[in-house]
């Protein structure tokens, strides 16, 4: 975080940046890891919206990831052109799949864990 406001981003005002919910990357962590006037500088330049932790971008993506290492990634590769045929064709041949993430978190399980963030009629 502080290359991207240092070195990064530096004239930028506001940095928008996505986490998933590690405990590293709280405000709390950030001030254990730096001195209080820099993790304040830090922080004030950074916005954190809040990802959910179930059907999340973040989380498609990490599952994304995880196929892809498993299905293609895990053997070593000579060059990094062989690198990039072989995911290109996993990209390919799921795309032809028309392969789609299953959620099993439903609307129905999302109310009843997040009831408090509903209206109550």
């Amino acid at each position: 975080m502080r290359w991207l406001v240092a070195e990064g981003y530096p004239d930028a005002e506001e940095i928008r940046v996505g986490q998933d919910h590690l405990n590293t990357h709280t405000p709390g962590a950030r001030s254990a890891a730096f001195p209080a006037s820099e993790a304040r500088r830090i922080l004030h330049r950074l916005e954190c919206p809040s990802t959910p932790n179930h059907a999340s971008w973040l989380k498609m993506a990490a599952m994304k990831s995880g196929v892809l290492q498993r299905c293609c990634v895990t053997p070593r590769f000579a060059t990094r052109e062989a690198l990039r045929s072989q995911v290109a064709a996993f990209q390919a041949e799921r795309n032809h799949r028309q392969a789609r993430i299953v959620w099993h978190f439903t609307t129905l399980h999302a109310r009843q864990k997040l009831r408090r963030l509903y209206l109550q009629i």
